[in-house]
């Protein structure tokens, strides 16, 4: 049976790999921010695997995302800033912080008595317990570390969130639908007045009031336009093939033909 592997040989690994005398040419040159787009390419490949039920996979985009963590730890080691233990004491820390209605004592090893706590109760004490934090770390803007490298849709979710916390959101559905419909003509008149300035400015306005909607039907905005674009793949791929089969000629086939093509794609369930 080959030797398993242990979390303190990845961590020696790594160490290994930026050893300064036999160590990787391509590791030793990196920085904190030269592994940021690896660790999002990363972070982003784990979450198309779950969405695609890759489960024979996951594990090993797990892995490649868990390395990104300890590179980390390797780089701040290196400069005397924290180690791959700071990160778990701090981590954990802050969860047993979180999460009073299980850890009451503050301590991990305390159990509750009591767990009489509603999701909505729960939920309070969690954003109040961040709020705290964010007032240590910062000035307490409700805004305030909302990271600002966070996908557009994403981002836009989680400042509405922010502030629908204060009360400063729509109280129903319909309210939302009416803001995006009057985005709607806003952006036609930009259009209409050929202001290409204004036509991106009206375009943000819409996508915002969209992310806003999918955030009271309770639906993730990137999730759902993955899935779309995921869609979109399949069902144009079916219409691809139906041109190859013909021939690959695009400019045999108008745009009522290929629509005629994708209706099919529709009907066999792509």
């Amino acid at each position: 049976m080959s030797q398993s592997y242990s979390l303190d040989d990845l961590i020696e690994l790594m160490a290994r790999l930026r050893d300064p005398v036999d160590g990787c040419p391509w590791d030793l040159k990196q920085s904190f921010a030269s592994i940021v787009p690896h660790t999002l390419e990363e972070a982003y490949e784990v979450a198309d695997t779950i969405e695609r039920q890759d489960f024979d996979h996951l594990k090993g985009e797990l892995g490649d995302l868990l390395f990104q963590v300890i590179f980390y730890a390797q780089l701040g080691a290196e400069q005397q800033r924290f180690d791959f233990a700071a990160i778990v004491d701090e981590l954990v820390r802050k969860l047993i912080r979180r999460h009073p209605h299980v850890f009451p004592a503050g301590t991990l090893a305390s159990r509750a008595t009591d767990s009489t706590l509603s999701d909505e109760q729960i939920k309070a004490n969690w954003e109040a317990i961040k709020q705290q934090e964010r007032d240590e770390k910062h000035n307490g803007g409700v805004l305030d570390d909302v990271p600002s490298v966070l996908p557009a849709l994403n981002r836009a979710s989680k400042l509405q969130k922010r502030a629908a916390q204060v009360g400063f959101d729509w109280p129903d559905t319909g309210d939302v639908l009416d803001k995006i419909e009057e985005e709607i003509a806003e952006l036609r008149e930009a259009i209409a007045a050929g202001d290409a300035e204004a036509v991106a400015d009206e375009m943000g306005d819409l996508l915002f009031a969209q992310v806003n909607l999918a955030r009271h039907l309770g639906v993730n905005p990137e999730s759902a336009l993955r899935s779309t674009n995921r869609k979109f793949e399949r069902r144009f791929q079916y219409v691809e093939q139906q041109v190859e089969a013909a021939g690959g000629d695009w400019s045999k086939f108008d745009l009522e033909q290929l629509d005629g093509f994708w209706n099919q794609a529709k009907q066999r369930g792509l």
